[in-house]
């Protein structure tokens, strides 16, 4: 019923609660179906990889994070390349722009290795899974400024910038995805987006092991099992049953990252 269309379940956060398959039997007794598991860096990407192999509900995707590009070197976009071509890999991501801390990667290589990944998607016939971060306008800017590499659309994950710009990303044509900050007290730019953006738009996830939703907010790790409770309160928000934009969501996830099965 539910999809986490967002989330990193390759690190240990999870060894001391029964590892992977713990955490796949907790998601599956409520109710979720489908996990995208994004990767990062180099070595996300492929254990991403190893788990859509492994397990039925899982699938993936393969990217640089911009926080993560210190341990990029030439040629690494060559093995994303070759892990994207994989039949369960969904989209390049997460990729973007991270201004937030002053000890990330220059904005200038941040800026180069988005764009580059942006065009290794429309190589690929893939959609992007964009992650950005105190950056809304240089995001906006460049995206608008390669519309043509848009073409197979993207998904502006943890979305947290105003309804206004929200409108710009629609423009694009991108989706959004909503996880635990939806959940939180006082959350209203957030809230006032959901309601903006039509449903035909919106996913579900959990950007785990961080960003637990409420009512367990602060409890670490996070789980892809909690994404029923993001999906109710979007329900709630946009004044639709939890049935009827668990479906929807189905779908969207389904037109965005069209390598996904029933």
């Amino acid at each position: 019923m539910f999809i986490d269309a967002h989330c990193h379940i390759t690190g240990d956060e999870f060894d001391e609660k029964g590892g992977i398959d713990g955490v796949l039997q907790r998601a599956r007794a409520h109710g979720v179906t489908k996990i995208v598991c994004s990767g990062i860096d180099i070595a996300s990407s492929k254990k991403a990889a190893e788990l859509a192999e492994r397990y039925e509900e899982v699938y993936f995707c393969a990217g640089f994070h911009p926080s993560e590009l210190a341990k990029y070197r030439e040629g690494d976009l060559d093995e994303i390349a070759a892990l994207c071509k994989r039949e369960k890999c969904v989209a390049v991501g997460e990729i973007g722009l991270d201004y937030h801390f002053e000890d990330n990667p220059p904005k200038e290589t941040q800026r180069e290795l988005f764009v580059r990944q942006l065009r290794l998607a429309n190589e690929l016939g893939l959609p992007v899974v964009l992650h950005s971060r105190d950056a809304a306008g240089e995001t906006l800017e460049i995206l608008e400024a390669h519309t043509s590499l848009l073409q197979n659309s993207g998904l502006m994950h943890c979305y947290s910038y105003s309804p206004e710009m929200a409108e710009r990303f629609l423009a694009l044509g991108l989706y959004f995805s909503f996880g635990g900050p939806s959940t939180f007290k006082n959350a209203k730019k957030v809230w006032e987006s959901i309601q903006r953006i039509p449903a035909d738009r919106i996913l579900s996830e959990t950007d785990c092991p961080y960003l637990t939703p409420a009512p367990f907010r602060g409890e670490f790790p996070n789980e892809p099992k909690n994404v029923k409770y993001v999906v109710e309160r979007l329900a709630e928000l946009k004044g639709n049953t939890v049935e009827e934009l668990a479906k929807r969501i189905e779908k969207n996830v389904k037109e965005l990252f069209f390598k996904i099965e029933n």
